[in-house]
């Protein structure tokens, strides 16, 4: 079973609840969410040599990095903590937090490398639509504001649900090994 369980830890998904017995509710449990919530990963600065995944993500194979793409002075990866199967990042090499820090290479790069992802999801998953974007600076919704990254959500009509709204849980069918063979397998040849 995956780190994603339905039902209690205990018994893999009967619908029990660990106090009080059976139910008849399913659970979702998302241990693996946690990490995320408690920051770890999470760079202790804003220098590089701080822990910056998006420095530490091209140093390593592309199975263990999520990379997709690597170009000249930026790449692309999955991120770690998607809203969505698919969701991916692109960043430059250079570790820089704003947008107008970019010389016009990585500009163009970055540009290329997130029509490459689009072009990418569409044929492994046709989504309805995307949202693109970057959040720059913490105030903004930056995870991690010291090394700039864009986004690129696939979205399907009806992907929102309850789940995030109630359960602060987001539901993936897919583990990222997975969606990470299925997007290098559809990414456009240069």
């Amino acid at each position: 079973m995956s780190s994603t369980q339905r039902g209690t830890p205990e018994d893999g998904g009967a619908g029990e609840d660990p106090l009080r017995g059976p139910d008849g509710f399913q659970r979702l449990w998302t241990p693996h969410r946690m990490a995320y919530i408690k920051g770890e990963n999470k760079p202790t600065g804003s220098a590089p040599e701080d822990g910056c995944p998006f420095c530490l993500a091209p140093s390593m194979s592309d199975d263990d990095g999520l990379v997709l793409a690597r170009g000249k002075t930026a790449y692309a990866l999955l991120n770690l903590y998607p809203y969505n199967s698919g969701h991916l990042m692109v960043c430059p090499y250079r570790h820089v937090a704003d947008y107008t820090e970019l010389d016009e290479a990585e500009t163009g790069e970055i540009a290329a490398l997130t029509q490459a992802g689009i072009a990418a999801l569409r044929a492994a998953s046709g989504p309805q639509g995307f949202n693109v974007g970057m959040n720059l600076g913490a105030a903004a919704g930056a995870g991690i504001a010291a090394h700039l990254h864009q986004h690129v959500v696939p979205r399907w009509g009806g992907d929102t649900n309850f789940m995030p709204v109630v359960g602060q849980t987001r539901v993936l069918p897919q583990l990222l090994t997975q969606t990470r063979a299925l997007l290098a397998e559809h990414w456009p040849r240069s």
